[in-house]
């Protein structure tokens, strides 16, 4: 049976070793979010393929039948938009969920002790799962499509640990600032909304290399580079995707991964102050 002891100073001196000893709770709050988001649901989990399947008619349709874009890509368009959609769809929930991990958690902040970076940490759960479920559905349509994945789809953890760092990392900055200023609770849909069309989520990055300010844009928008690695893992003799743009993706997420850490631990102690 563990004992915590509270007293001055305890949760900076033992803040990892607490949360190491609390994963039973991370576990508990996980199954708790994915049981919230699918109860009293017809179709449960398959919401999961829906809105991705969805998401590619439309933009399918919008594209290529009524704005009439040519594709730079050899690639059917409904492949490219399809693979884009299932990693931004992890990436922009993840976000979403950390942003409003602790007001939406806020009987839990006021009344009992744990590391607090555990609700971070749990609201992950859902998105993870539907990103599984799109996947597992996503690869037979591929090798449907004649697109038989390669060993290069060994590599996708590589790239979904990146996306999850990535999102964490911000999400924590705008749930430590989401405590106190509930402004940024209206900012993160329009940061999602809008980070659709920069990133390349229903195009190829290859349509934007004829443009001078292209290599301003790979290292501003450490996003592409991610999911065009996804692309390459999954989709046989993807040419698009360069290993360079590798480097403005790690310095961004190892940099905002230690600073949103340094700043939840200096906002923690006041969350009970302003839920």
């Amino acid at each position: 049976m563990q004992e915590t002891v509270i007293e001055s100073g305890r949760s900076e001196k033992y803040y990892w070793q607490d949360l190491w000893r609390f994963r039973e709770l991370l576990y508990i709050l996980a199954i708790r979010d994915i049981t919230v988001k699918y109860k009293q649901t017809f179709v449960g989990v398959a919401w999961a393929i829906f809105r991705p399947v969805l998401t590619v008619l439309v933009f399918v349709f919008a594209f290529d039948k009524v704005a009439k874009i040519e594709s730079h890509s050899t690639i059917p368009l409904q492949i490219i938009i399809f693979t884009g959609v299932i990693f931004w769809n992890f990436f922009a929930m993840s976000f979403q969920q950390v942003s409003n991990s602790i007001t939406g958690n806020a009987n839990l902040v006021s009344k009992v002790y744990f590391p607090r970076l555990l609700m971070p940490l749990s609201a992950v759960a859902v998105p993870l799962l539907d990103f599984i479920v799109g996947f597992v559905v996503m690869i037979p349509f591929l090798i449907y499509k004649g697109y038989t994945p390669t060993i290069n789809i060994l590599f996708v953890p590589v790239f979904l640990f990146l996306a999850f760092f990535a999102s964490f990392s911000l999400g924590v900055i705008f749930a430590s600032l989401n405590v106190q200023f509930r402004d940024f609770q209206q900012i993160v849909p329009l940061v999602v909304q809008y980070g659709f069309f920069v990133c390349p989520v229903a195009y190829p990055i290859s349509s934007l290399k004829d443009f001078s300010w292209y290599p301003i844009y790979q290292w501003l928008n450490p996003l592409a580079g991610i999911i065009e690695g996804f692309r390459w893992c999954l989709i046989p003799n993807y040419t698009d995707f360069e290993w360079n743009s590798f480097i403005p993706t790690i310095i961004f997420v190892t940099l905002t991964t230690t600073l949103a850490i340094i700043f939840f631990r200096k906002k923690e102690n006041s969350f009970v102050d302003y839920i």
